[in-house]
């Protein structure tokens, strides 16, 4: 196989795992402040996901490490382009990041109280970007015939890219409280499913009016197997629905997991084998090896990648198995 394609489904494979991992974190980080009544709650709210949520991101640094090894020029677009909002995001992270270690640093409840919601920001941003970004990148932005990105931050926000943003944020808000529903115990469990079931009911909307725009706003449907992937998203997202109601909790969150994936995959299976989409000049979208780096240089990412990849993967599965356990408040440290 073609090294250029071969990272290009490694890029792939990796937004996969991050939105698929993050997502959940993304949604329990949301929830944190709306389902937990009491500071106890809370804590195990964020204890649910305390083991995995950092691991996690490191899927996004990965990604976006391979996309600056691998494309260097569409990684230098990308960054450009999505300056702001990238910095937004990043900020957004960081006020996270930091929420999570200082809320128990003061048993104030101002002070936990402010941390929480800060949690609940610095999730929610990122999380509705993320969609926003995917939108974008399917559907095109201004790029000249030097590579260039010539728009505004403004020209990222359409109606189309919008819809994109919300309909991500639903998924991994109802990503997050099915993760929950297998985490948690006691009164916090039918809570989750409670906020899973208003929320899988509007996740569905919005991905079928996604899907929908998708017919006008992009030529993602001129790849079959694009079509195929985004419409399989619906029907995995309505039988996650249809098991949540079931009470098949475990089913929910893997068939919600799964209309996560195959969202992600008709996207870069629609952009292929551009990595990014000129809205000015379809002649101007830049390709995947117009981007690229020299073959020796994919070549010995490629060797490096299959010693290390393997052994993260496996360090991570058995973090996931040792954490396995469902929280409670027994688990604190007080």
């Amino acid at each position: 196989m073609d090294l250029s394609v071969l990272w290009f489904i490694l890029v792939t494979v990796l937004f996969i795992g991050f939105f698929f991992l993050e997502g959940f974190d993304y949604g329990v980080g949301i929830l944190t402040p709306i389902l937990g009544k009491t500071d106890t709650e809370r804590r195990v709210l964020i204890n649910s996901i305390g083991p995995f949520w950092d691991g996690n991101e490191v899927w996004m640094l990965t990604a976006g490490g391979a996309i600056f090894a691998a494309f260097p020029h569409w990684y230098a677009t990308l960054f450009s382009g999505f300056y702001l909002a990238l910095f937004l995001m990043l900020a957004a992270l960081i006020l996270r990041g930091v929420a999570f270690e200082f809320r128990s640093k003061d048993n104030n409840p101002a002070w936990r109280n402010m941390w929480d919601w800060l949690i609940f920001a610095g999730s929610l941003v990122p999380a509705l970007l993320w969609g926003v970004a995917m939108a974008n990148l399917i559907r095109g932005v201004p790029i000249n015939g030097e590579m260039e990105y010539v728009g505004t931050f403004w020209s990222l926000l359409s109606p189309y890219t919008l819809v994109g943003g919300i309909a991500g944020l639903l998924l991994f808000i109802l990503h997050g409280a099915l993760f929950l529903t297998l985490k948690v115990e006691g009164e916090l469990v039918n809570r989750a499913r409670q906020v899973a079931l208003r929320v899988g009911a509007l996740a569905v909307l919005a991905l079928v009016l996604l899907v929908a725009l998708s017919y006008s706003q992009t030529d993602l449907f001129t790849r079959a197997g694009a079509g195929v992937a985004y419409w399989g998203a619906v029907v995995v997202l309505l039988l996650a629905n249809w098991k949540l109601r079931g009470g098949k909790y475990g089913w929910a969150f893997g068939l919600n997991g799964l209309a996560i994936v195959l969202s992600t995959v008709a996207v870069f299976w629609g952009l292929f084998p551009r990595v990014m989409v000129s809205s000015l000049n379809p002649q101007w979208s830049i390709t995947l090896y117009q981007a690229s780096s020299s073959p020796y240089t994919l070549k010995v990412m490629t060797i490096v990648a299959a010693v290390l990849v393997p052994v993260v993967l496996l360090y991570q599965g058995w973090t996931y198995w040792i954490f396995r356990q469902r929280v409670n408040p027994k688990h604190l440290e007080y």
